[in-house]
């Protein structure tokens, strides 16, 4: 045998090594784009279970066998195509905190320092782990990391893009927190295609992932905040072809994709927003009030148009409000139909 394939076949051994004591993170993108041919001839590629997968599926739909699926609805679960392997969803469920630093009225991120709120954060994921043991829970970091503003801005956008410090920040308290972070994207009189490679040093990370903001996408020229906003199956298609794309380029796990939503003119032609293997879509309920309130909403806005998954977003003082006795509880989000699979605190 000659040194140079003896060098490979340690190269091989090495990296089998790593992966068995369970450093891939470190050493993914280089294993996949510089010794994939070596390397796969000792590590298998990870498959999906598939039948965990529809199980998690219609338990999220309250249905406990493919007899019951169309019993109770035709509309859940959604048949999509299957997620590459190692997808979060619908085997973890998200529970994120949501803010800007620069903001305690955007929520928790800015309204507590941050070893309370990871301490809040700690006790949030806790709870939700208690009220649903089949489903492990995953906490994210959600950093508002382009703010739509009242005032045009000096590129005329009406948004403001957060430095590189701070969603640095943001980053690293995912990281503490053994989570994910999300970075959730309000476009103005932006649009996603000018905004998304921006932040695409961030986005192409294994531990990052994106939420939109319809109601501050003003496509008709408004000044945010003046009307409610919209999306288009278009734009949400495009943003999840975006993802998909950098999945494919840097070999990496099914990214999430969160779409804010509280009414129906919020996110048009739904029918025609296409999930992919590459990207897993949430449609996650935004509006704020009354428990009764919030579960109407849900009920009429996103039950009746499903596309892959739902989250539900409970406000820690909106929600609060007159009439409102209390936050809607775990247990009654779990009553939801279907059941939330992400859950996002403001």
């Amino acid at each position: 045998m000659s040194f140079a394939p003896r060098v490979l076949g340690l190269i091989g051994v090495a990296i089998a090594a790593v992966y068995t004591f369970g450093y891939s993170d470190l050493f993914a993108i280089e294993y996949r784009s510089a010794f994939a041919d070596v390397a796969e001839r000792f590590i298998p590629l990870p498959e999906l279970d598939k039948v965990d997968y529809d199980a998690r599926l219609r338990a999220l739909a309250h249905a406990t066998s493919t007899s019951d699926i169309g019993s109770t609805t035709p509309l859940w679960p959604v048949n999509a195509a299957y997620p590459n392997a190692d997808a979060i969803l619908p085997f973890k469920r998200i529970v994120a905190y949501y803010g800007n630093f620069y903001s305690r009225n955007m929520g928790v991120l800015g309204e507590y320092p941050a070893e309370e709120m990871l301490t809040m954060l700690a006790s949030t994921t806790a709870a939700w782990a208690v009220a649903d043991p089949s489903t492990p829970v995953l906490p994210a970091i959600q950093y508002i990391a382009v703010v739509a503003q009242d005032t045009a801005g000096k590129d005329g956008k009406y948004i403001l893009r957060m430095p590189d410090d701070q969603v640095d920040h943001a980053l690293d308290l995912a990281r503490r927190a053994h989570g994910i972070m999300i970075l959730d994207i309000q476009v103005g009189k932006s649009t996603l295609q000018y905004e998304l490679p921006l932040l695409e040093k961030y986005l192409k990370m294994r531990q990052v992932h994106l939420a939109v903001d319809p109601e501050f996408s003003m496509k008709y020229g408004n000044r945010p905040g003046s009307v409610i906003g919209t999306f288009d199956a278009e734009d949400i298609n495009y943003a999840a072809e975006y993802l998909a794309g950098l999945v494919h380029k840097y070999h990496l796990p099914p990214k999430i994709i969160v779409i804010h939503r509280f009414t129906q003119n919020m996110v048009t032609n739904y029918k025609k927003i296409r999930p992919l293997p590459e990207v897993q879509i949430v449609m996650d309920m935004d509006g704020w009030g009354s428990q009764e309130k919030k579960e109407g909403t849900y009920n009429h806005v996103i039950f009746p148009e499903p596309v892959q998954f739902t989250g539900v977003k409970l406000f820690y003082k909106n929600d609060l409000k007159p009439p409102s006795t209390g936050l809607l509880t775990t247990g009654e989000v779990l009553d939801f139909m279907p059941v939330p699979i992400y859950i996002q605190y403001q």
